[in-house]
């Protein structure tokens, strides 16, 4: 079956995408969210003829789902990018578009519009080449993964398929594994006194500053770890600090919150034991050391096995499309095809080369864009039989 990437038309809306402002407001006050470009990419995927569903999560957030059908009597596979990017805070042409010397510049180009538009230019390509196809091909271009992710934890809610494949930037890597993550909050209790009052107050901030050190050490131990094959070693690091009320008081509360990342394997269960020993142990040597930690928030680690069958059809036609095999690959990183796999999706990623991620320079290979389209519509053909 000859499939042909339309090149002129996934030039064109790779533009138009970068063009449109979709700063998820999370992260940045006056971010524009993802409407604006979702309304983009359905409008273009209903000219493709496909089935169009739209979900509204919040003012200005909104997923777009489209089914491309196939016959019924072969394998699904949901594509997946999200719509959202981080802010433009020191970027000259944040939505420029600019292309100089093969490489289109501006926010999102790489994370994640250069995919959206390779997704965007596969389907149409399936579509116009009358491609036949076993199993519904599923586009889905979601809100919020900069944040919590929202989008596609709303997508799994009403979509399901045989596999996955997410097109977040990977340098056309196929990447099988990634970290997660776990935020913590770590409350010291001391006791507020008047600055004078040695022997009645207890310093929450220096008690803090115990725990601290221990969580240097908890991270240095955590580096020597065997690490995952593909994603390397757990880590952990302090993020924010506040206490203390005034000059002349002793701080009776001290908040400290932390990041611990994960790897497949590890349980949040795991990751706590490690956090609440530090502070039984610093508890023990004085018992004027009170503390509690707390999980807030948390998403898995991913892997995939080399055997699947997604892995397995996207690695045969990455090999067509490049001349030889993409490299397996992990990333530190955490990103959607978690959620997909925790769905029950079999999920693997591969996305365009570029450069500048959440910098004041961002850009995306454009030739690399048109061969991920190449790979992502032969993929849907031979996985949907």
């Amino acid at each position: 079956m000859n499939i042909t990437i339309d090149s002129t038309y996934t030039r064109q809306t790779l533009t138009d995408l970068v063009q449109i402002n979709s700063v998820n407001p999370e992260l940045s006050p006056d971010g524009a969210g993802e409407t604006a470009v979702a309304v983009y990419i359905a409008a273009a995927l209903r000219d493709m003829g496909l089935e169009v569903t739209t979900y509204e999560l919040g003012p200005q957030r909104m997923n777009v789902v489209g089914v491309l059908k196939g016959t019924g009597h072969g394998r699904s596979l949901l594509l997946n990018g999200h719509m959202d990017t981080v802010g433009v805070g020191g970027m000259a042409d944040p939505f420029g578009a600019t292309v100089r010397d093969g490489r289109l510049y501006g926010r999102g180009a790489q994370d994640m519009k250069g995919s959206l538009a390779a997704m965007m230019a596969a389907v149409k390509a399936l579509v116009d080449g009358g491609s036949k196809l076993g199993g519904d091909v599923v586009l889905t271009a979601v809100a919020d993964e900069e944040f919590e992710s929202i989008g596609t934890a709303d997508l799994v809610r009403h979509v399901t398929a045989d596999a996955a494949i997410v097109t977040e930037p990977t340098d056309m890597g196929l990447c099988r594994a990634h970290r997660g993550f776990i935020w913590y909050e770590v409350v010291v209790t001391g006791r507020a006194a008047h600055g004078s009052r040695y022997k009645e107050g207890v310093d929450a901030i220096t008690h803090m500053g115990r725990f601290l050190v221990e969580l240097e050490k908890l991270g240095q131990e955590l580096l020597q770890r065997p690490p995952h094959p593909l994603a390397g070693p757990p880590s952990i690091h302090a993020s924010l600090v506040q206490g203390g009320s005034e000059l002349s008081v002793y701080p009776a509360r001290c908040t400290l919150k932390l990041e611990r990342r994960t790897i497949p394997g590890e349980t949040v269960a795991q990751a706590t034991a490690e956090l609440q020993a530090i502070i039984d142990r610093l508890a023990a040597a004085d018992p004027a050391f009170r503390a509690t930690v707390r999980p807030f928030f948390d998403r898995d680690p991913f892997e995939v096995s080399a055997d699947a069958a997604i892995v397995q059809a996207l690695e045969q036609a990455g090999t067509a499309v490049l001349g030889q095999p993409p490299a397996h690959t992990g990333a530190t990183f955490w990103t959607d095809a978690a959620l997909l796999a925790g769905a029950g999706i079999d999920t693997v990623l591969i996305g365009p080369v570029g450069a500048g991620l959440h910098s004041d320079e961002e850009w995306v290979e454009v030739q690399s864009v048109l061969e991920l389209a190449q790979i992502l519509a032969e993929t849907a053909v031979a996985f949907s039989r």
